[in-house]
C-alpha cells in the first residue's frame, strides 16, 4: 500500500532539509508523544545506515518498528526503510524549490505486510484509505507548520 502526501512551505529549501535531518528534534517530539526511541550501537547516529529503535503502543500491544536511513541527497530527498515482526517498507521525503523562499515537502510511504495478519490489516486500511490519507495530509500539514514556525523564529 503507497501513501503520498505534500505541503508547500514558506521557507528556502536548505532550511527544510535541514530540520528534516535534524534527527534529535524528531527523537524529542516522539518521545514526548509517549514513543520510545533508541540508538542500536551497532549503528551509525548519522548519515547512510543511522537506525533507530521506535517502540510504540498501538492498540494496546507494544510494536517495535527497526527504522534505518538508506539515502541522503543534499536538499532533495532523505530515504528511510523500516520493519517491524509484521510490517516492513519504505519512507522517502523529498523536498523541491518551488521559489527562493517556498519550497514543497512531499512524503511517501510505501507499506508492505510480512505476515497474513498485517495483510488483512492492510486490506481494511485500504477499505478506509479516504479516512488514512486524510489523517496523513493533516499530519503533514503540522508538520509543514513546524518548520514554517521555526523559520519565523530564526529570522527574527
Amino acid at each position: 500500500m503507497k501513501l503520498t502526501a505534500k505541503t508547500d512551505l514558506d521557507a528556502p529549501i536548505s532550511f527544510v532539509f535541514e530540520c528534516l535531518s535534524d534527527h534529535p528534534t524528531w527523537e524529542r517530539e516522539a518521545a514526548e508523544r509517549g514513543i520510545d526511541v533508541e540508538r542500536p550501537a551497532d549503528m551509525p547516529t548519522t548519515g547512510l545506515g543511522a537506525g533507530w529503535l521506535i517502540r510504540l503502543p498501538y492498540r494496546g500491544k507494544l510494536v517495535k518498528i527497526l527504522l534505518r536511513m538508506t539515502s541522503m541527497a543534499r536538499d532533495q530527498d532523505l530515504g528511510f526503510d523500516y520493519q517491524s515482526n509484521s510490517i516492513e517498507g519504505d519512507l522517502d521525503l523529498s523536498v523541491m524549490s518551488l521559489s527562493p523562499r517556498r519550497t514543497r515537502l512531499h512524503l511517501t510511504i510505501d507499506i508492505r505486510p510480512r505476515t497474513l495478519a498485517a495483510r488483512l490489516f492492510l486490506n481494511t486500511l485500504r477499505l478506509g484509505r479516504g479516512r488514512v490519507q486524510s489523517r496523513l495530509d493533516m499530519r503533514v500539514q503540522q508538520m509543514g507548520m513546524q518548520i514554517q514556525n521555526r523559520y519565523a523564529r530564526a529570522q527574527r
